[in-house]
């Protein structure tokens, strides 16, 4: 089980206020096929949510304790019947048993991808107004005529 600090903790719950339960936990309790059902959504998406139908508060406690003793993972929350873990993926094993290296990206300077949206429209609007000229002068009305 890997202990979280209160910073940590605080921002995976911010992460996973907006996600729905992956893996829900049933009549038949937490059964092995269960447990591997949420090892594979936790190797898949590292912060899950889980949904415990038909148990009581303390029995909703052993369950993620099992959870996170057996996996490996973080209890992050415990609010009704959701459960909130948290576990780093792992790296993958080939057929050889030897694991492989999953390639990291570098962390890059750039923008997120709203901000470079938003500043490609900004470029085209730029280039755009350099085009046309922002006042375009209206041809003088005539006067309006009182005798009709």
């Amino acid at each position: 089980m890997i202990d979280l600090t209160p910073a940590q903790r605080r921002a995976f719950r911010a992460q996973a206020h907006h996600l729905h339960p992956v893996v829900s936990v049933a009549g038949n309790g937490l059964t092995p096929a269960v447990l591997k059902e949420i090892d594979h959504a936790l190797q898949a998406h590292e912060l899950i949510k889980i949904r415990v139908y038909g148990e009581d508060r303390v029995q909703r406690d052993s369950i993620l304790a099992t959870v996170c003793t057996e996996l490996g993972a973080a209890s992050v929350q415990h609010i009704g019947k959701t459960l909130v873990v948290w576990r780093e993926k792992r790296e993958e094993e080939t057929s050889s048993g030897i694991p492989t290296e999953r390639p990291r990206k570098a962390p890059s300077k750039a923008k997120s991808a709203k901000a470079l949206s938003s500043h490609r429209g900004m470029a085209s609007l730029k280039s755009k107004a350099a085009k046309k000229p922002r006042w375009f002068p209206t041809p003088a009305k005539p006067p309006r005529s009182s005798e009709r």
